[in-house]
């Protein structure tokens, strides 16, 4: 086989089995930190011994194979004198090949306990939100340092930084690596739900740069919802988040025009719109409906995109149900983002005055001071309204405070559009 094929087969062998690699490493070893060195150095083993041998006809099992004897020659070497790590290292070395599981059908199993300690511990509340999220990309995205860094337009610095300082939290907290047990699910399971729910965000819509989405973002956190959806079939907020994230990603390829301008909810050609993530979405949305239990805030965020996926036509679409969801959602997680959304349902189904005298209110919100969404909503209705001059100084309010290159220019458009020489 020519060496170039091995090379591409190790790169999409790793894409695949480094986060249950890891995972497998980390419950061996119990640090994290270390679990990813050792997933590293057997991939350093399969780029030099793979061009040779071939790919093995099992590659994951051969890859935790070799970290896992990694493993047990640096705990030989390691000069240390604590009894747990001697014992560790004696029970790695006499587990062998005759562990209580067969490795190969662990490493066959795409959803295994390993993996769900895996989701708990990179994204530990013990971390920053920054931290949290570089090192899931890293370690259950299997991203590389200048992946991440070139999604999020930082430098690798910065990234690499992120990763090594939340290793060491890890570490320094003695975090353990476990899924936490029933009482402390709950809470431990909402920093998860944030955590994939921030990455799909900023490759739904990019807080910066030129693009309106980052694809590579949005597919990474579809995966892992998908992959915790499996993990905890039970809980039916998990089932909440994938039903959102799979119906707002159904949306992307109608969001943008052919010049790469934004393309509004209401003005898309939902022609455009990908069914198969509209069904996925709503089978979700079923799922998490069937809990029993009443809707979280995840799952009453799906039920109001899933009012706009039942419509195949803007006109068609059910707001004041939508209000009614938002309503609810209001009681759950009162916000001023909630409020502000919420104002935008009323707005459509009882005119732009309802809406604007509930906005009003929202401008003196300290949350909202520089979120660029808030004068970008008030001159719709003031525009909506025939007030042309305010709506236009919203407008140039709203992209003086947004990020995005590409909002920034529709903003002004819609700016200039206000203008008294364009008015009737």
């Amino acid at each position: 086989m020519p060496a170039a094929d091995p090379q591409r087969a190790i790169e999409a062998v790793w894409r695949i089995e480094s986060a249950r690699l890891i995972a497998g490493l980390a419950r061996l070893v119990r640090d994290v930190g270390l679990a990813e060195d050792l997933a590293q150095e057997a991939l350093v083993a399969a780029l030099e011994q793979w061009p040779e041998s071939g790919v093995p006809d099992n590659p994951g099992a051969w890859l935790m194979a070799t970290g896992r004897h990694r493993a047990i020659d640096r705990i030989r070497r390691a000069e240390v004198h604590e009894r747990k790590t001697h014992e560790l290292g004696r029970e790695l070395e006499l587990r062998g090949e005759a562990e209580s599981r067969d490795l190969e059908a662990e490493i066959d199993d795409p959803f295994d306990d390993d993996l769900l300690r895996l989701i708990f511990t990179t994204c530990h509340p013990v971390l920053s939100t920054d931290g949290r999220v570089a090192l899931t990309l890293r370690l259950l995205g299997g991203l590389t340092t200048r992946e991440i860094a070139s999604a999020y337009l930082v430098s690798e610095s910065t990234v690499a930084q992120r990763i090594v300082r939340a290793k060491r939290t890890l570490t320094a907290a003695e975090v353990p690596f476990e899924v936490p047990e029933r009482e402390e699910l709950e809470d431990r399971l909402a920093s998860v739900l944030e955590v994939i729910y921030l990455i799909f965000n900023e490759g739904y819509a990019a807080t910066a740069g030129d693009a309106w989405t980052r694809p590579e973002l949005v597919e990474e956190a579809l995966r892992l919802g998908r992959v915790l959806a499996e993990l905890l079939p039970e809980e039916a907020e998990v089932h909440g988040l994938v039903a959102l994230m799979e119906l707002q990603a159904s949306r992307i390829r109608a969001r943008t025009g052919p010049r790469g301008e934004r393309i509004l909810l209401l003005d898309q050609d939902r022609s455009r719109w990908d069914w198969l993530l509209v069904g996925r979405g709503l089978v979700a949305l079923e799922r998490a409906k069937r809990s029993g239990g009443a809707l979280g805030p995840y799952s009453l965020q799906a039920a109001i995109a899933a009012c706009h996926a039942r419509a195949r036509v803007a006109a068609d679409t059910d707001w004041e149900a939508i209000v009614a969801l938002y309503d609810a959602l209001a009681q759950l997680m009162a916000s001023p983002v909630v409020e502000l959304n919420r104002a935008v349902a009323v707005g459509m189904a009882f005119g732009p005055q309802a809406a604007l005298e509930l906005v009003e209110p929202l401008r003196s919100e300290p949350a909202l001071g520089e979120y660029h969404l808030l004068p970008l909503v008030r001159g719709d209705l003031l525009e909506k309204l025939g007030r042309r001059d305010e709506a236009r100084a919203e407008f140039q309010r709203a992209a003086s405070l947004t990020q995005n290159s590409g909002e920034r220019a529709a903003l002004l458009e819609r700016m200039a559009a206000c203008s008294p020489r364009n008015g009737a």
